[in-house]
């Protein structure tokens, strides 16, 4: 496909915006709920089950958030979708039991009891009849595993020291999207649905892992020229693409190497101990006018729309590019290996964006 798009840029028959990225597609007008949904399901893999299920679902939350049902927001939906769970509604993990005794061993250990005594323990009944340990062992999904551990905080004193009531399951659902992502969304805008149980139960239901993945991709806004941006930001948090592009910038203009993480601030950073980041900025405080508190002021902003109209975001892409003397991308892949217990190759977030990519293109070849 991508010498089909080479070819028809060479001959001169796109315009050069389309011939750098990704192709526009018309849309047309107003869509009805009725097309909109046909849309949808037409653009849906064919070797999905109840395909018309899944096009209520996202159509439902596009209208909640009042998104566009354009084939270009469908068509992340579903790459996002394909690549994170191949569209099951709670997709199996492979080795998820290894997984869950090596997260209660740890915990275990960082409160001094031996392993024994805890796998002991955890041979007694749990509310549906089996012991907490039969259980685990049989556990294959990331729903099944929070089940055990949320019964596990409630009903034993261990479970509550272990995990102070907090449910070590952190994403779930068909785009495997971060639970703690979800309560959050939930308080910045209401979610559409009954809660039945919980929204951590809500996540790894069809309608409310959509709703949410779909919010955590779309729902925040972002200039970027191609979805490739948001699969990386879908994957490595909000602005991250853009973020990466600010420390390339930067770097270029500090003379100080920077990995492009997206991450402007050190994690739990104060004054004292300022990030790889802020310390680069600070170098070119003086150049740019700028004081140690305004920087951090700024930097403090990335993870906002806004932080583009920082002075020190315009004033680092003005004086890099002049250096440079060319325009420097406001958007880069954001270079992070992925890591969670889940995941047993070497990954990264430009992996996954370009992964994500991909399907995204065979999806708009189904657009009509």
């Amino acid at each position: 496909m991508r010498r089909v798009w080479r070819a028809l840029c060479s001959l001169g028959l796109l315009a050069l915006a389309a011939c750098t990225g990704t192709p526009e597609l018309p849309e047309g007008p107003t869509l009805s709920p009725t097309q909109a949904r046909a849309l949808i399901e037409r653009l849906l893999p064919e070797r999905i089950a109840d395909r018309s299920g899944w096009a209520v679902d996202i159509y439902a939350s596009f209208a909640a958030m009042e998104l566009a049902p354009t084939p270009s927001n469908v068509c992340s939906v579903i790459a996002v979708a394909e690549q994170e769970s191949g569209f099951q509604v709670d997709p199996a993990v492979p080795g998820l039991a290894a997984i869950a005794w090596k997260e209660i061993d740890t915990r275990a250990a960082a409160h001094s009891l031996p392993k024994l005594v805890v796998h002991t323990a955890l041979r007694v009944n749990s509310p549906d009849g089996r012991s907490y340990s039969e259980r685990i062992d049989a556990a294959k999904t990331e729903r099944e595993l929070s089940d055990i551990f949320d019964d596990l905080i409630g009903s034993l004193p261990l479970g509550r020291t272990f995990f102070a009531d907090r449910n070590p399951v952190r994403t779930g659902g068909p785009m495997q999207v971060s639970i703690a992502y979800a309560e959050q969304q939930a308080e910045r805008r209401p979610y559409p649905y009954p809660v039945a149980q919980s929204l951590r139960r809500e996540v790894f239901t069809r309608r409310g892992g959509l709703y949410f993945g779909i919010a955590h991709l779309l729902d925040y806004p972002a200039s970027y020229e191609q979805p490739i941006y948001r699969f990386a930001d879908f994957n490595a948090g909000h602005y991250a693409s853009r973020n990466a592009a600010f420390q390339s910038a930067l770097s270029l203009l500090s003379g100080i190497p920077l990995a492009l993480d997206g991450d402007l601030l050190r994690i739990g950073g104060d004054d004292d101990k300022p990030g790889q980041t802020e310390l680069a900025a600070r170098v070119l405080a003086k150049r740019l006018e700028l004081s140690n508190g305004d920087i951090r002021d700024d930097l403090q902003r990335g993870d906002a729309a806004n932080f583009e109209r920082s002075t020190l975001y315009e004033q680092v892409f003005e004086r890099a590019e002049q250096a440079e003397g060319r325009p420097l991308p406001r958007a880069v892949l954001p270079q992070i290996q992925l890591k969670s217990p889940k995941i047993t190759r070497k990954l990264t977030t430009d992996w996954f964006a370009k992964r994500v990519d991909e399907r995204y293109q065979r999806c708009l070849l189904r657009a009509p």
